[in-house]
C-alpha cells in the first residue's frame, strides 16, 4: 500500500503545477514531480535506505544493454514515464551557452537593482549568500564575501555580482545560481527577448507520447521555473500540455542513483525499469542505468563526445522512440 509523507499542504503543492495543465494521466503524479523533495511515496515498509540497497552503485559501470525496435532496451509497452534531459537533449547546447548564460549575466546588476525589495530577490541573495560562505570556506576561486543586508543595497550588490558571472563562467549546477538564472530569464522571456528553443523533431515526439498515454517530464540542472519557461516560450509554441511536471537538483545531484530512485517514486511506476531516461551526459545516464531506469543516450550537434565502449543504446532524433 502506498503512503504518503507530505512536508507541505496540498495547495501549496498545487500551485506548482504549470499553469498551462496538464492532461488527465499526469494529474496525479505531477504533485511529486513538481514538488522540492519535501514529500514522496513509500511503496512498501521498506525503509529507504534498505529501498536504495536494491539499486548499489557497485555497478559502476551500465549493464549490457542492447538496443531493439524504437531505439530502446525494453518494448514500449513497457514503458509508463519518459524523463529527458534539457541541455543536449531537447535543446541545442548551443542555445544555453550563447544565448541563456549571456542574458543572465548581462542582466544580473539591472535585475537586482530593479528587484532588490522584493521577497524574492532576498530569498535569492540570501541563498547566493550562503552558498558564498561555502565556497569561501573552501577556498573557491572566484568567491567574494557578500556583506549583510545592513551594509546597504548598493554593497549588497556589487558584491553578488561577481559572484554570479563566476559562477556562470564555470557553469557551476548549483541551486542559489539556477534560481536567480530563472528570475532573469523570466523578465527575458516576458519581454520576448529570449525564445525557448528545441529541436525539431521534439514537439511532435511530446505530442505522440502524450496521446499514447506516456507521462513525461523534465528533469535539468536548472531551475524549475526556467524549464517552464523554456517549453513554455518556444519557436513552436507552449510545449508544456505535453509535460507532466519538472525535476531540477533539488531533487538530488543529476550523476547521483539516489536523484533517481526519487524520480522513480515520484511519478507512480511499479518499477524503474517502466522509466525511460534520456540524457547526452554519460556519468548521468550511469547513475539512472544503476536505479534501474532504462537509458538512452542522445547525440545531438555539439553534444560531448561519448567514452568508447560505453555500452549505452544511443539515439540522434526523437523519432527514434
Amino acid at each position: 500500500m502506498a503512503v504518503v509523507v507530505p512536508c507541505a499542504s496540498l495547495a501549496k503543492r498545487l500551485l506548482l503545477v504549470s499553469p498551462s495543465g496538464f492532461g488527465k494521466a499526469c494529474v496525479a503524479s505531477t504533485l511529486y514531480a513538481t514538488h522540492r523533495m519535501t514529500a514522496y511515496t513509500i511503496r512498501s515498509p521498506l525503509s529507504l535506505k534498505s529501498s536504495l540497497a536494491k539499486f548499489s552503485l557497485a555497478a559502476t559501470k551500465p549493464s549490457k544493454i542492447s538496443a531493439v525496435q524504437n531505439g530502446s532496451s525494453i518494448p514500449a509497452k513497457s514503458r509508463k514515464c519518459i524523463v529527458l534531459d534539457i541541455e543536449g537533449t531537447t535543446t541545442p547546447i548551443s542555445f544555453v551557452f550563447e544565448v541563456l548564460f549571456p542574458y543572465a549575466r548581462d542582466n544580473v546588476r539591472k535585475h537586482l537593482i530593479a528587484t532588490y525589495d522584493t521577497d524574492e530577490t532576498k530569498d535569492d541573495i540570501k541563498l547566493l549568500r550562503a552558498q558564498v560562505e561555502d565556497d569561501l570556506k573552501q577556498g573557491l576561486n572566484g568567491a567574494v564575501p557578500i556583506p549583510p543586508d545592513e551594509a546597504g543595497k548598493d554593497s549588497v550588490i556589487d558584491a553578488v555580482v561577481p559572484n554570479v558571472e563566476a559562477m556562470i563562467k564555470a557553469d557551476r549546477k548549483i541551486p542559489s545560481l539556477k534560481q536567480l538564472q530563472g528570475h532573469i530569464w523570466r523578465t527575458g522571456f516576458e519581454s520576448k527577448e529570449i525564445q525557448g528553443v528545441v529541436f525539431d523533431d521534439v514537439p511532435e515526439a511530446l505530442k505522440r507520447w502524450h496521446t499514447s498515454g506516456i507521462k513525461v517530464y523534465i528533469y535539468s540542472s536548472g531551475s524549475r521555473e526556467a524549464q517552464r519557461l523554456i517549453f513554455g516560450n518556444t519557436t513552436y509554441g507552449d510545449l508544456r500540455p505535453y509535460l507532466c511536471g519538472f525535476f531540477d537538483t533539488m531533487i538530488g545531484n543529476k550523476r547521483e542513483l539516489k536523484s533517481y530512485y526519487e524520480i522513480t517514486q515520484s511519478v507512480g511506476v511499479d518499477k524503474p525499469s517502466e522509466v525511460l531516461f534520456i540524457t547526452d551526459v554519460y556519468p548521468e545516464a550511469v547513475a539512472a542505468n544503476s536505479a534501474g531506469l532504462d537509458v538512452l543516450i542522445s547525440l545531438r550537434p555539439g553534444n560531448a563526445p561519448l567514452p568508447e565502449g560505453h555500452g549505452f543504446p544511443t539515439i540522434t532524433s526523437f523519432a527514434e522512440v
